[in-house]
């Protein structure tokens, strides 16, 4: 078969996409959605057309970039000269959430473009999903691409990549055979990060210009590899939504975590086999295990192994090997309320009486409660124990990281923008702006499951104005575009920021008193 056979041109994507939305509008009995193929030096792979509105993208869905033994750093996967069919997601990671099927066997990726041509040269949105360190998937219908590859300016990747104690729990100082086991996780990302530089052409998109962003804990992987030397030059812009890594897990801490998850699940550290071999069922159920340094589920992440990770993120500053790449990092305006819900026990009966005793613990800051108390009510004065719970939670403990990360850039004089989301939950308003707001907004899925943004000319007005400033940063290293506010630079004499909303402004340092309250004491990054 000659390569014309294979490479798939803007003009059969657009006549597939036309006969799709032609048939439906008149009726017609559905016809099977056609197959596009695709070939890159990585194999031969079979996507398929999006349904209407979607029509023109063509998903390539379940593409292996890789294997790994457990504990171990992963592997490229030689290309095969079948027919690879692309059509449907990969196994996530073992995991206690929601999401399957499961299994150990979880490296793979997804695209989505609009124009599968080589010529095409477009922008590349790597997308890193959040749940922390341990749990989540690119399959949550919030982080599908189809609606903002479908704009035609960008191609979209999806990753899955090991978690938990599969991904980040460190061995080598127990088992020198297991030297890569703190970072395997970040180990599969890169390797991504490799098959996407080596084979993106093929789908339209530009090797040479990729952003690579991520919500939460995605967000924290994206600045972590930004001070590591194996992933330079695998990306060019970095964006981070409400996810921060000031710095790594220490390794004598991590060897404390996995000695305690070790004697959970009855294993001596002296003889990991057992370690090796038993059900993953086990690994996943013992990850209910008390975190001896802080208390809670035990915590896994990135570990400073003087190995592939040889310098904190962001301490004592921001790690010179990421400074020369444009980076934009956004929080939402009420981060907690995501974490703690309001019908929880550490909300349910508030009042003034147990609200400093309430918020001590969440702050995750040593810092006398009683008088961040007296501070919020004298400076707001008609706010009620409820909002100044989630007020100081958010600006002491979430958002904390990011103003640190930030002002580390601008010292360092590297290109950083800033933002804020303030549009909130248009089906819980008494969430506000919680903890992955931002997600529906940026991919368009305003009508996925989980979305609560709801659907309204507000809601696609704030999700244009993200996106739009995304596919820009994408594009040019530079947020700032036409047809929006102008949005400088982030630096420290007027910190500015992008707010947005249904009508989205710039607005110099917001919760400048919070971020000068909290700035008295230092901030302790949660895991390390």
């Amino acid at each position: 078969m000659s390569d014309a056979d294979h490479w798939t041109r803007r003009a059969v994507l657009g006549a597939g996409a036309a006969t799709l939305i032609g048939r439906a509008a008149s009726g017609a009995a559905p016809m099977a959605r056609p197959a596009t193929t695709i070939r890159c030096s990585a194999g031969t792979f079979a996507g398929i057309a999006s349904d209407p509105p979607y029509g023109g993208v063509t998903a390539f869905k379940g593409i292996r970039y890789g294997r790994a033994a457990r504990f171990r750093a992963p592997v490229p996967v030689p290309p095969t000269r079948d027919i690879v069919p692309a059509r449907a997601f990969g196994p996530v990671c073992p995991q206690a959430g929601p999401y399957g099927p499961q299994s150990e066997d979880c490296l793979f990726l997804n695209i989505w473009t609009a124009d599968a041509d080589v010529r095409a040269n477009k922008p590349v949105m790597v997308y890193i999903h959040g749940g922390a360190y341990s749990n989540g998937s690119v399959t949550d219908p919030l982080n599908d691409g189809q609606a903002l590859s479908a704009r035609g300016d960008c191609v979209v990747v999806t990753i899955n990549h090991r978690l938990n104690a599969l991904g980040y729990l460190y061995l080598a100082r127990l088992d020198p055979r297991l030297p890569d086991s703190g970072n395997a996780g970040q180990l599969d990302l890169i390797l991504a990060l490799k098959w996407v530089r080596d084979n993106i052409a093929a789908f339209g998109g530009d090797p040479a210009c990729v952003l690579v962003f991520g919500q939460s804990g995605g967000g924290a992987k994206i600045a972590t590899m930004m001070g590591m030397p194996a992933a330079a030059g695998l990306f060019q812009r970095a964006a981070t939504m409400s996810g921060q890594q000031v710095t790594a897990s220490g390794p004598m801490n991590a060897t404390a975590r996995a000695r305690a998850y070790l004697a959970k699940l009855g294993v001596a550290e002296t003889d990991l086999s057992p370690l090796l071999a038993m059900p993953v069922e086990r690994l996943v159920d013992a990850l209910t295990t008390t975190d001896p340094i802080i208390g809670g589920g035990v915590y896994f992440g990135p570990v400073l192994d003087m190995t592939w990770l040889v310098r904190h993120p962001f301490w004592p500053d921001a790690n010179p090997l990421g400074r020369g790449i444009p980076m934009m990092l956004g929080n939402t305006h009420d981060e907690t309320r995501a974490f703690i819900g309001l019908d929880s026990p550490k909300v349910r009966g508030l009042d003034w009486s147990n609200l400093a005793a309430r918020m001590a613990p969440e702050l995750k800051i040593d810092i006398l409660p009683e008088w961040v108390v007296a501070q919020y009510r004298t400076r707001y004065p008609t706010w009620s124990p409820i909002d100044i719970f989630y007020d100081a939670t958010t600006a002491g403990r979430s958002w904390r990281g990011q103003v640190i990360e930030a002002e580390a850039r601008a010292k360092a004089g590297a290109p950083t923008w800033v933002y804020q989301v303030d549009f909130a939950s248009r089906k819980d308003p008494r969430r506000g702006a919680f903890h992955t707001m931002d997600i529906p907004l940026v991919f368009g899925t305003l009508d996925a499951a989980g979305s609560q943004t709801g659907t309204a000319a507000d809601a696609r007005a704030a999700s244009k104005a993200m996106q739009d400033s995304f596919v820009a940063f994408a594009t040019t290293g530079n947020p700032d575009h036409t047809g929006a506010p102008h949005w400088p630079r982030y630096d420290l004499s007027t910190r500015a920021t992008m707010i947005f909303d249904a009508r989205s402004a710039v607005t110099n340092d917001p919760r400048r008193w919070q971020r000068e309250l909290f700035a008295r004491v230092p901030y302790i990054q949660p895991g390390t």
